[in-house]
């Protein structure tokens, strides 16, 4: 594997969705302590920093932990509904700090989790919320994704994504999404400080398209506060690189492909200091009466999109912007999709059509394998 090299995953397929528990059976089935599940690859000198070791626990503790002689440090958690792997040349104490800030935005942002700000704001029935300041910001930021697209990014899409269950491969009825559908729209969501309101008591937060890009910089900061130079970090379909790969060299990032095997390449980028997320129809989804459902549902119908493409991968400096961006990309299509890119420098992308086509924007550092 060349030095310096990421896989840009895109998470869970098809015929792979994993639960929590699910992810801690797999650790030890795949015996962990001998090698384990890893998404980040890098150079032979650092060896540690793509392994993993068995530590036991209960769930949503850190499972990983190993140092190399170049004090290359990992953890391998199971948040957010995802397997989110970080190595990072720094301590064993700063990357606990980390993983500790991962299970503190479960608690906040999860939409499943009693409790949490999310839960409690869909719970209080259109009464205000007080929230931490994170939730306060992620949801002010999603509501300016919002208003950009013209509503096509929608957090409000809780009132029907809570109706599906892409892992267990639930379906709701159509009247139950007919019922549902009214109540997705993002102008009803207020955010005074640190307190938020629902004028439409039925409506539900999800913050599935932005929470991962919110979290993965909030770590990165973390990481250059504490002194650390160089680090990768993997949450499900967003990836983030810090400084150089542990081999000294500049980090190379490599873009999955969606039709082939987990470890097939379809292009690659080099980056520091950069965000690059993928989506894709397949990350989660399941098969019912012979129709393919996909977990990216369109705020407008309540159903999975109807799109041309099959995965889209965007760069950009903002992880937050690119998780919601890359959103946006696949309810716009493929044509829409690159204009976008086009006209904002902030982005660069490359996108897998349903023709198994790919392209990219223009003007980018993309190269097509």
């Amino acid at each position: 594997m060349t030095k310096g090299f990421v896989l840009l995953t895109h998470g869970f397929s098809c015929s792979n969705g994993v639960s929590r528990r699910g992810f801690l059976n797999l650790l030890a089935g795949f015996g962990v302590a001998a090698g384990g599940l890893s998404l980040a690859g890098c150079g032979s000198s650092s060896a540690a920093a793509g392994s993993t070791n068995a530590a036991g626990g209960d769930e949503g503790t850190v499972h990983a932990s190993a140092v190399s002689d170049d004090q290359v440090a990992s953890r391998t958690l199971f948040v957010f509904d995802t397997v989110v792997s970080i190595s990072a040349q720094c301590s064993e104490e700063l990357l606990d700090t980390v993983a500790e800030r991962c299970n503190y935005f479960e608690s906040k942002f999860s939409r499943t989790v009693e409790g949490s700000d999310i839960w409690n704001i869909n719970n209080a029935k259109g009464a205000t919320v007080k929230v931490a300041a994170e939730t306060a910001e992620c949801i002010t930021r999603a509501l300016e994704y919002a208003e950009a697209s013209g509503g096509l990014f929608d957090i409000t899409i809780g009132a029907v994504s809570s109706l599906w269950d892409f892992v267990e491969g639930v379906k709701p009825t159509e009247e139950a999404v007919a019922a549902a559908l009214p109540h997705v729209g993002y102008g009803c969501v207020e955010v005074d400080g640190d307190k938020v309101t629902l004028s439409d008591p039925d409506a539900m937060l999800d913050l599935g398209g932005i929470a991962k890009g919110y979290i993965c910089d909030d770590l990165v900061r973390i990481l250059r506060e504490g002194g650390c130079a160089n680090a990768s970090l993997s949450l499900g379909g967003n990836v983030y690189v810090m400084g150089m790969s542990f081999d000294g060299d500049e980090w190379n990032v490599g873009v999955q492909d969606p039709n082939g095997e987990a470890d097939t390449v379809i292009a690659t980028i080099p980056a520091t200091d950069v965000s690059l997320v993928t989506s894709g129809l397949y990350e989660r989804c399941f098969e019912q009466d012979g129709i393919k459902y996909y977990h990216i549902l369109d705020p407008r119908t309540g159903y999975p999109v109807k799109t041309d493409l099959e995965s889209a991968s965007i760069r950009c400096e903002s992880s937050t912007t690119a998780d919601a961006y890359s959103t946006i990309l696949f309810l716009l299509g493929h044509d829409a999709a690159v204009s976008l890119v086009d006209a904002d420098d902030r982005f660069e992308a490359v996108f897998v059509n349903d023709a198994g086509a790919v392209t990219q924007s223009s003007g980018n550092l993309f190269t097509i394998l």
